[in-house]
């Protein structure tokens, strides 16, 4: 595993503390796990994106969807 130094501003380093404390985990843990989710957000952002510049790709509304999936 690597090893990153990162800045952390005071306030958030205070509430990653918090919760670090309330779950039993370590900070690392939980700053993977929110660097995991971010890139995750990410990619499915640059999908979209690529899929919305996409003329051939067949764009429906949300209205479109939830009816074909009859919700």
């Amino acid at each position: 595993m690597g090893l990153a130094e990162i800045k952390i501003p005071h306030n958030l380093l205070e509430e990653l503390d918090k919760v670090a404390k309330r779950t039993s985990k370590s900070r690392s843990f939980h700053v993977q796990k929110a660097i995991r989710l971010y890139l995750e957000e990410y990619m499915d952002l640059e999908i979209a994106l690529k899929r919305a510049k996409n003329k051939k790709d067949r764009l429906i509304s949300s209205d479109q969807l939830k009816k074909r999936l009859g919700i």
